[in-house]
């Protein structure tokens, strides 16, 4: 990067000044002279053979920001792009304006040869624009809706693993073992999916099977896909439920409507949110505790910037801080509805067909052989309506379903949803949901009128039987739930609730959230009733009690107590009096990266927990074990998970997750033995780098690009090269960079002709960075330590060239001082090169 000089800062904010008493420009454009002559003379002077920050479009759209150079000759030189992360042009045309630009080029009409169809470059002082016209300028004007896949397509793979075992005294060890792949060959994503499973207990049998084997393609608001899966309902805004079996996997097609290379242009939320400061401020938001987004505010009345919150209906606390201080707290909706709102895209959708089917399964009531075909369809019948319908056969049975989602107000929303299956039954259900000032209300009712005397199963044999577990009759669920904000520190909620049919009786809920302070810490307290159905659990008497519980952040850094007690029903029916203190610690640098322990003391005795959560590079997981109150038995599990990374010819075992859906291995090469990095997507997410092989997940579809920084206020003299690097990846696609960590030194030094004078706008190059001559000849920057040489260039000629001696000059910290250095052509001889005294 390009830092600008305080004269060039200075040049900006006169330009910006000066732009709305400028007079219009004319259809000729003027040169660089003429447009110079409007400023001052001492920043004349430094308008020339200087770096200036633009902005630079081709037929109005955004290309990047950039640093230039530009002569009286009227040429321009790129030095480089700043930041492209908001232009939607390609890397590839990038890179080939970038390649260009760094030529010198001409402003004007283009004359002899010229990429991309190019017909004039122009630069305008009074806005930093330079401008590119090609032949295409008004060829293009709609807005892109979808994102470019990369040219030629992307390659590599992402297998994840996980392990899962659980067992103790008196149960049998179970477990499963699941392996989830995704890759990228062309411009084809392909996935795989298998589980070995156990399930403990008198069936000791090793179950495996693949759930999905397939290649999809993704188009501009479609996808296709083919091979071995299970038919789900990807693209839909709403899926339609269905009764009976779901389908199981399938060997076919299957293609509908996609979002995956949608671009998602930020919206505003529908209400604003507004603040008063008294003075300039910034804007802290928070979503249940955690924080999202903190923007400054001018004084007075204020809207903020919404478009960066995340899409959906939900309650933020909204926190002013002056003067380092909150001077008020408020409680705001965000209403940014997910439901799509595009009339002129009203349908959505996805069919399938295929061949019932199972691969490397023993799983024996997995069905086989059946054709099997489905559709479903979404229709946007207004802003605040969405249809939905739905129909497939599974198992030579056929599922209807329909639903209706439907934002009855801004605050109010229903969704109904009514299914059927042949020789199965009838289904309703109702959810509504409806938003107030201080809280909200949730209900829902969902009934069944099941019939399943014509059912059948099919035993191993082939033989077809009527269904063992046959239900003739009525079953529903209903509830209503209220959430209640009493204070920013005080909150209610309660839930009841009705089931009839294999369960029935009513149930009650009441609590309440309270934060506070207790002994000098932080303190959450927590109080609730309750009056449930009886279970197996509770000796099938109705369960009753009481629970008070409070956390504290006692101890140091990342330590926390909790403790409760209450009261409940035993498993005999009768009081079961129970207490509970927990102690957990978050440990730093270590490959534990949490430990909890849990004592609880009730009717039956003392029980014992302990919960550990590891990680290093490789691989991170959970381990608890549990001795139970009840009859003293250990019970515990582990939970292991890792993914192994293939790309660019490399290979890399993690214990980061590809959450992006794609990935990029980084090897790290470093001078320094303790270093700590951080790698930036710019399309969002950050990863930690050290020293070695990384692996950080990257946003897939999108053309973006990572950027490398160290970690902290007090950055090493090192350099980081590259700095910055581009990526364009499918789903499952790997890339692989390598980058390097160097001493550096910071030369400070004038560049002087043969005859003594300054020579300014010359490019001064070395291992490490670049940097430009000013006015009087003097710059700065940073060198290689282990490589101290620097090349003169003007244009595309090479003047000289140095190799200094850091011992023959003044050394300050990291900071040299090399005085004059006299370009002279002798200079391009590989000779040691001492520099002059300043003066």
């Amino acid at each position: 990067m390009f830092p600008m000089t305080p004269i060039a800062a200075a040049l900006a904010f006169f330009l910006c000044a000066s732009a709305l008493a400028a007079p219009a420009a004319g259809t000729t454009p003027r040169s660089l002279l003429v447009q110079a002559k409007g400023l001052p003379s001492e920043f004349e002077e430094h308008f020339f053979e200087v770096p200036l920050a633009v902005r630079v479009e081709r037929d109005q759209q955004f290309l990047g920001e950039a640093m230039i150079v530009l002569s009286r000759d009227d040429r321009i030189t790129l030095l480089e792009f700043a930041d492209v992360s908001d232009s939607n042009i390609s890397a590839s045309e990038r890179e080939i304006w970038a390649a260009y630009l760094q030529k010198s080029v001409a402003l004007g009409a283009c004359e002899g040869s010229c990429p991309e169809q190019m017909l004039a470059i122009h630069y305008n002082l009074e806005n930093s624009l330079v401008s590119i016209l090609t032949e295409n300028a008004e060829r293009d004007v709609e807005t892109k809706r979808y994102y470019d896949q990369p040219e030629g397509g992307s390659s590599g793979l992402i297998v994840r693993n996980q392990l899962n075992l659980n067992g103790g005294q008196d149960q049998d060890l179970g477990g499963r073992y699941g392996l989830e792949a995704s890759s990228s060959l062309g411009n084809w994503t392909q996935s795989l999916n298998m589980q070995l499973a156990r399930l403990g207990g008198p069936d000791d049998k090793l179950y495996h099977a693949v759930h999905e084997f397939y290649s999809q393609r993704e188009l501009q608001g479609n996808f296709l896909r083919l091979g071995y899966f299970t038919p789900n309902s990807e693209g839909l805004s709403r899926q339609p439920r269905s009764f009976g079996a779901s389908p199981d996997t399938a060997l076919g097609l299957m293609y509908g409507s996609s979002d995956s290379l949608a671009i998602n242009s930020p919206k505003p939320s529908v209400y604003p949110i507004y603040v008063t400061a008294n003075r300039q401020a910034s804007v802290e938001v928070f979503r249940n505790g955690l924080l999202i987004n903190t923007q400054p505010v001018d004084a007075g009345l204020q809207t903020l910037d919404t478009r960066s919150l995340p899409g959906g209906i939900y309650e933020v606390e909204v926190r002013l801080i002056e003067d380092g201080q909150i001077t008020s707290t408020t409680q705001e909706l965000v209403y940014k509805p997910s439901n799509w709102r595009n009339p002129d895209d009203r349908w959505r959708y996805n069919l399938f067909a295929g061949q019932e089917s199972k691969l490397l399964s023993n799983w024996d009531e997995q069905a086989y052989g059946d054709m099997t075909a489905g559709a479903a369809f979404n229709y946007l019948l207004h802003p605040r309506v969405i249809l939905g319908v739905s129909g497939r056969q599974v198992r030579d049975t056929l599922q209807y379903g329909s639903s209706i989602d439907w934002t009855l107000a801004n605050n109010t929303s229903l969704y109904a949803n009514v299914y059927q299956t042949e020789n199965h039954g009838t289904g309703l259900d109702l959810q509504a949901m409806y938003n107030y000032g201080s809280g909200s209300v949730f209900a829902t009712h969902n009934r069944s009128w099941l019939d399943t005397t014509k059912t059948y199963e099919t035993l191993p044999d082939g033989t077809r039987v009527r269904q063992r577990n046959v239900f003739v009759g009525q079953t529903s669920n209903s509830s209503l739930s209220v959430n209640h904000r009493v204070s920013s520190k005080s909150s209610i909620n309660a839930r009841i609730s009705h089931s009839d049919g294999n369960s029935e009786g009513v149930g009650l809920d009441l609590g309440w959230t309270q934060r506070g302070n207790l002994f000098g810490s932080d303190a959450n307290w927590r109080f609730s009733v309750f009056d449930r159905p009886g279970t197996f659990s509770s000796g099938d008497a109705r369960n009753r009690g009481v629970d008070l519980s409070v956390s504290l952040a006692l101890g140091g850094p990342g330590e926390q107590w909790s403790g409760s007690i209450g009261s409940r029903t035993s498993r005999d029916g009768a009081r079961d009096n129970n207490a509970s203190l927990s102690y957990r610690k978050d440990l730093q640098g270590h490959v534990l990266q949490s430990v909890s322990a849990t004592a609880i003391t009730d009717t039956y005795g003392v029980g014992l927990s302990g919960t550990t959560y590891f990680g290093n590079e490789a691989v991170n997981g959970d381990a608890f074990l549990q001795r139970s109150s009840f009859n003293g038995n250990l019970t515990g599990g582990l939970n292991l998970d890792s993914t192994v990374a293939v790309g660019g010819q490399q290979v890399v075992m993690t214990s980061q997750h590809q959450g992006s859906g794609a990935g990029m291995i980084i090897d790290v090469e470093s001078d320094l033995d303790e270093i700590a990095l951080r790698a930036d997507d710019l399309s969002g997410g950050s990863a930690s780098l050290r020293p070695g092989r990384n692996f950080i997940p990257i946003t897939a579809y999108k053309s973006s690009s990572v950027s490398f920084d160290f970690e902290g206020n007090h950055p090493p003299a090192a350099t980081i090269q590259p700095a910055r690097t581009r990526y364009h990846l499918n789903k499952g696609g790997v890339d692989y960079r390598k980058i390097t960590i160097s001493k550096t030194l910071t030369v400070l030094g004038r560049l002087i002709d043969p005859q003594g004078k300054p020579l300014k706008g010359h490019h001064i190059i070395n291992h490490a960075s670049r940097g430009v001559s000013e006015v009087d000849g003097f710059f700065s920057m940073e060198m290689k330590a282990g490589s101290p040489t620097l090349e003169v260039r003007y244009g595309d000629q090479l003047l000289c060239q140095f190799r200094l001696d850091p011992s023959g000059a003044r050394r300050e910290n990291d900071v040299l001082m090399i005085g004059d250095l006299r370009c002279t052509p002798d200079t391009l001889a590989d000779v040691t090169y001492k520099a002059e005294s300043a003066g």
